[in-house]
C-alpha cells in the first residue's frame, strides 16, 4: 500500500491519488462538511477528508464503470465486525443518518436477493442483496434504481448512475484486529466519472468511520 495514515484510530490507506478533477471535487465537498443539500427523492451526504482508489473500465456498448475503493483496519476481531454487518438490514445501527431499514418480502437480511429499503438523511432507497458469504466474509448489494447526484451549488449535475457496492473484511492477526474493504462500481456518463467516483471518496470513510464508532461503543478495548 503505497499510502497509509492514521485517522481516529483508524489505520487507512489508499493506492493511489485521485486525477487532479477528482481532487478539486473532494475539496468542493470538504468545503462543504455540514452537508449536501439532497435532491427530493435520493440520497446526499457529507463529506470528510481522504480519498479512496479509482478505477476505470469500458465494456463496448456500456458506459464506462467507475470504481470508488477505501480500506482500513478496525480495532476489533473480525467476528465482531462481521456479526454487525452480515444483516443485510441492520443499516441503522452502524451508519449515521440512516434511521430505519426494513426487508421487503419477509425475506432474511442475509438472504440472497433480499432487497431493503431504509431512509437515510430523509430519503427513500432500495438497494438488493445480490451477494452473501459467512465463510468470505463478504456482501455485495446493487441499487435498485439510478441515484442521482446531490444538490449542490447550483452547477450543472452528474447525471444519475447506477451503482454496486461490496464490503469485504479479512482477519489481522496481529492484535486480533480486522481489514475491512469497501468498494463501489459506479456505471456513469464519461464526462462524470471523476464527480462521481470524488463523491463516493467522500462517502465510503465516512461510512467506514461510522462503523467504527459503532463498534467501539458496543465493545470498547483498553488501551
Amino acid at each position: 500500500m503505497p499510502g497509509a495514515l492514521v485517522n481516529g484510530g483508524i489505520l487507512v490507506g489508499f493506492a493511489e491519488p485521485p486525477q487532479d478533477s477528482a481532487t478539486n471535487e473532494i475539496a468542493g465537498c470538504a468545503r462543504k462538511l455540514d452537508g449536501h443539500r439532497m435532491g427530493s427523492r435520493k440520497p446526499g451526504g457529507f463529506c470528510p477528508r481522504e480519498q479512496p482508489t479509482s478505477a476505470r473500465s469500458e465494456t463496448k456498448g456500456k458506459p464506462p464503470m467507475t470504481q470508488a475503493y477505501y480500506s482500513a483496519v478496525l480495532d476489533h476481531p473480525l467476528d465482531e465486525v462481521w456479526s454487525l454487518i452480515r444483516d443485510f438490514n441492520n443499516y441503522p445501527a452502524y451508519i449515521d443518518g440512516v434511521s430505519e431499514s426494513v426487508i421487503e418480502d419477509d425475506k432474511r437480511g442475509d438472504e440472497v436477493g433480499a432487497i431493503r429499503r431504509f431512509c437515510y438523511l430523509g430519503n427513500w432507497i432500495r438497494q438488493r442483496l445480490v451477494d452473501h458469504s459467512d465463510r468470505q466474509h463478504n456482501l455485495t448489494y446493487a441499487g435498485l434504481e439510478a441515484l442521482s447526484y446531490p444538490q449542490d451549488d447550483g452547477s450543472r449535475s452528474p447525471a444519475p448512475a447506477h451503482y454496486q457496492g461490496t464490503m469485504h473484511l479479512r482477519p489481522i492477526i496481529a492484535d486480533d484486529r480486522t481489514l475491512i474493504e469497501w468498494s463501489v462500481a459506479l456505471e456513469t456518463e464519461p464526462a462524470d466519472a471523476d464527480r462521481w467516483q470524488a463523491l463516493f471518496a467522500c462517502w465510503i470513510p465516512d461510512w467506514t468511520d461510522s462503523l467504527a464508532r459503532t463498534l467501539a461503543r458496543a465493545h470498547p478495548r483498553s488501551s
